[in-house]
Formats: C-alpha cells, structure tokens, sequence
C-alpha cells in the first residue's frame, strides 16, 4: 500500500518524490511504502495549518462538535482496515486493533463534548468600574507526534482536544505505522474537517531528527505534543523549551504493581496478567515491576506463573494472545533481559523462550536490583517479580525509578491502599486493578520521567489553549497624572 501526506485537504507525495518501506515484523513482507518527508514538506504542512487557523479558530463549537462526532463514526466504520494495517504494520493482534480504534472514536466524541467546556471566569477587580475577565483561546498550530504501539488511540489523542479547542494540527506520523496514522488524518478529512485543520506527513526513520527539529522551531507551530520514549522525550522538551514553546509530553513507565499481604490473590492475578501481557506488554501503562509481599509472595507467583503459561504466543493473524513485538531488536532485548536476570540468580517461573520476534509471556521471580530487568523498561512480556517485606519496602522499590506514570495497588483495605497511594510517584494510580487503563475523559499523563501534562477531558483544555485576561473599563476613569 502507497501512503501520501494530507496536506491541506490533499493527499500529496514527497516534494523530492522519495518513499521509504515499513515491513511487518513477523513476516518480513512489505506492509507499506509511504512518503519520506523533506523539511520543505514539514513546513508546508505547518503553513497549510497556520492559513486553517484563521478561519477554524473562528468556527462555533456546536460546528466543530458535529464535525468531530462523525470523524468518530467515519473511524468506527474503517475498523477492518485499521486492523489490517496495525497488523501488518506493528504485529499488533486484531483484538488490540480494534480496541484501539475504539477508544480513539471515543476520544474524537468527548473531544467534540469539550468545545463547550472551554470556559473562562470574572474576576473581582480593585479598579472602579473594571469588568476583568480570564478567558481561554486557541493557541493555534500544534504539533503532535505519535507512536506505533496504540496507534489508533495515540495518534488520535495527539489531534483531538487540540482540533476541538479550535487549533489547527500538523500529525507526524510514527515511521513504524505511517499507513494507520494517515489513515486517522483520512477519518477526519472525510468526515468533513476543513483543508488545513488537519495535516499528516510521513518520514524515513533517518530523517526523523531533521523533520522534528523544522517542525518545532516553526514560527507557526504554537503548541507540542509527543507520546513516545523518554529518551526521545528529553530532546523534545529540550527543542520545545529552546523556542519557548509549550510541550505536553508523555514518556515511558516501569510500573510497579503491588501485591500487599491483604489482597485478593485471585483478582490480583487477573489483573496482574492483563496489564503485563496486553499488546505483548508494549503499553506504556503495562506492568513492568511485580512487588508482592513475601507473606503472599509464593502463592501468588505460583498462580500468576500457571496463567501466564498458557497464553498462547504467534502469529498475530491467528488466535493468540501475544502477537509479534514491533521488531527483531525489542524481541531480542526482552531475550537479552531474561538471560542477564538468570545469569544473576533470577528464576524464570514462565516463558523465557523468544521465537523471531514472538516473545512468550515470562515470568522472573527473585528479581533484584543487579539486574537490568528491575531498572530497564523492557516493553515486552518479560515480568520481573520483586519479593518485599511490608508495605514501606513496596513503596520504596515502587517509587525506586526514573519513571512515574501508571501504578496499581492491590489491598482489601481500601483506606490502607489510598494511604499507600498517596506515597506513590506516578501521575496515575488504581486500586484493585491493572496498570493499563485509559478513557477517554481522564486525566492522564505522568511524573518524573515519564514526562509532564495532562492528555483526556477538561485537563487537556488547558494544554491546548492560551489563558488571557481581558477587562472593558470605564474610559473616563481617573488617572493620577
């Protein structure tokens, strides 16, 4: 499949006439060929966003609402080609697909909600006669940058509260998936979204750097948001804090899931097998740091190991639970983490076998703070069991990272576990349920390294707007010379 850029409503090739190939990570088989972007292409889409702006911002929140609840309609409909693409592009498995495309129409219709909740306030002013005023606007061109592991969700979410705030959007695609992000700016497009509101380019991997660093330092670009690693995060923020201007970043996790010595084992486990092994664990909410109180340790681990076993594993277009990880490279760092723990006195209760790029769920027990797998984000299904005594060493190794995103606590004292969760450094905290959880009303982004702002319902307004205050006064007021 040949992908262009939108651009002002068009679909366009590369200016130099260049394309680069994303193959499918299980097959080796090419899934796309899309558009390599040049720096003239970047600030084109940007200029083509600045000229929407001045119309669009203008645009009444009951058009902008209706036009965002049929792009959510027009995306639910293309749920079969999301699918394929995010399984040909990212060995994604279906039921991953479609959940993404899910939520994403969600997000496009609780952002078509929000275009009225752009409220601004008065404000008692000291000066006779003064009407003063806090009132929130368009910023104007925003930049959001993507990833490939939620796709559809992510790539929505970078556009929406953005687009429902009356701002116009440039889209980067992720180089892994440009078929599905393109495919996002098409929902959009056909549900009747003005040229220029939305434009999406695509790029080589080798120009990402280049076609970033354009994009941010233009003098129309107002706001940016990335969803990615943290690496590539710090020089996001760097470059957006360079040119003064606003970034919403959300970044990697290590998420630590705790198991107190009163918790529901069984629902614990539950839920301790969905947010490891969801999308092969490359989520960023995913699970990534199992704390279980030794008191409960064995029977938990001996249950969580029985279920973890049984996932199925492989090809991503048959029934499995755990499809291909996105390339060769992340599967053979799971490989690599697992042999690194063994070697230092881990034990692997489950899995540990890596197949292509098929990784099976596994499961490490005795894990301790010598080993990669306790500090490194592995974005994979290898799970490291960190054995504790007592809630305060929980709450130590939990909060012993880089990392401050999702978290979740299991307890059946309820009072306990919000105490507990007040302790924890994460943006994101449940109680009694996994680490991955999104909707499309809430708040949500992290601490620490794992970035800052917030994504999702009224929180993103204020992400996406610039707040001024404007007062009418009296004319003839009285001035002291």
């Amino acid at each position: 499949m040949d992908i262009g850029f939108l651009i002002d409503g068009a679909d366009r090739g590369a200016s130099g006439g260049a394309t680069y190939d994303r193959l499918d990570p299980f097959t080796g088989k090419l899934a796309t060929r899309a558009a390599a972007a040049t720096v003239a292409d970047a600030n084109a889409a940007v200029d083509a966003a600045a000229v929407a702006f001045k119309t669009w911002s203008k645009t009444g929140p009951g058009e902008r609402r209706a036009l965002l609840v049929k792009a959510a309609d027009v995306m639910a409909s293309k749920v079969g080609e999301f699918t394929q693409l995010m399984i040909e592009e990212t060995g994604s498995t279906g039921p991953w697909a479609g959940f993404n495309v899910m939520l994403a129409a969600n997000m496009l219709r609780e952002a078509g909600a929000m275009t009225t909740q752009i409220s601004g306030e008065i404000i008692p002013s000291d000066k006779p006669g003064t009407l003063s005023m806090g009132m929130r606007q368009a910023a104007g061109v925003c930049l959001g940058i993507a990833p490939w592991n939620a796709p559809v969700i992510l790539g929505t979410r970078a556009i929406a509260m953005a687009i429902a705030c009356g701002n116009t959007v440039v889209l980067k695609a992720s180089e892994a998936c440009p078929g599905v992000h393109r495919l996002i700016g098409q929902c959009l497009h056909e549900a009747g979204i003005p040229a220029g509101v939305i434009n999406v380019i695509t790029n080589d991997p080798k120009d990402a750097a280049a076609i970033v660093e354009a994009l941010i330092a233009h003098p129309s670009v107002r706001r940016v948001n990335f969803t990615g690693s943290t690496s590539v995060g710090r020089r996001i923020g760097e470059l957006a804090g360079k040119h003064l201007k606003p970034a919403l970043l959300e970044l990697g996790g290590k998420a630590p899931f705790i198991v107190l010595d009163d918790a529901d084992i069984d629902g614990a486990v539950n839920a301790a097998i969905f947010g490891s092994f969801m999308h092969q664990g490359q989520i960023c909410m995913s699970t990534e740091r199992i704390i279980v109180d030794n008191t409960v340790a064995d029977e938990f681990v001996d249950k969580l190991a029985a279920r973890a076993a049984q996932l199925p594993a492989g090809d991503p277009r048959g029934h499995v639970v755990l499809g291909s990880l996105v390339s060769l490279a992340a599967a053979e760092k799971n490989e690599a983490l697992v042999t690194d723990a063994v070697a230092k006195g881990a034990v692997v209760r489950a899995g540990g076998k890596r197949t292509g790029t098929v990784v099976a769920a596994t499961i490490l027990d005795n894990v301790t703070p010598a080993m990669r797998v306790y500090t490194e984000e592995s974005f994979g299904p290898v799970k490291p069991i960190v054995r504790v005594d007592g809630e305060d060493e929980a709450v130590r190794v939990a909060n012993d990272t880089e990392y401050g995103l999702s978290s979740a606590i299991f307890s059946r004292d309820i009072q306990r576990a919000l105490s507990v969760a007040a302790r924890l450094e994460s943006g994101i905290c449940h109680i009694n349920g996994p680490t991955v959880n999104d909707e499309a009303q809430m708040p949500f982004g992290g601490m620490k390294g794992s970035g800052y702002g917030r994504f999702g319902g009224k929180a993103a307004i204020a992400e996406f707007t610039d707040l001024r205050w404007v007062t009418i006064e009296d004319p003839n007021q009285h001035y002291p010379f």
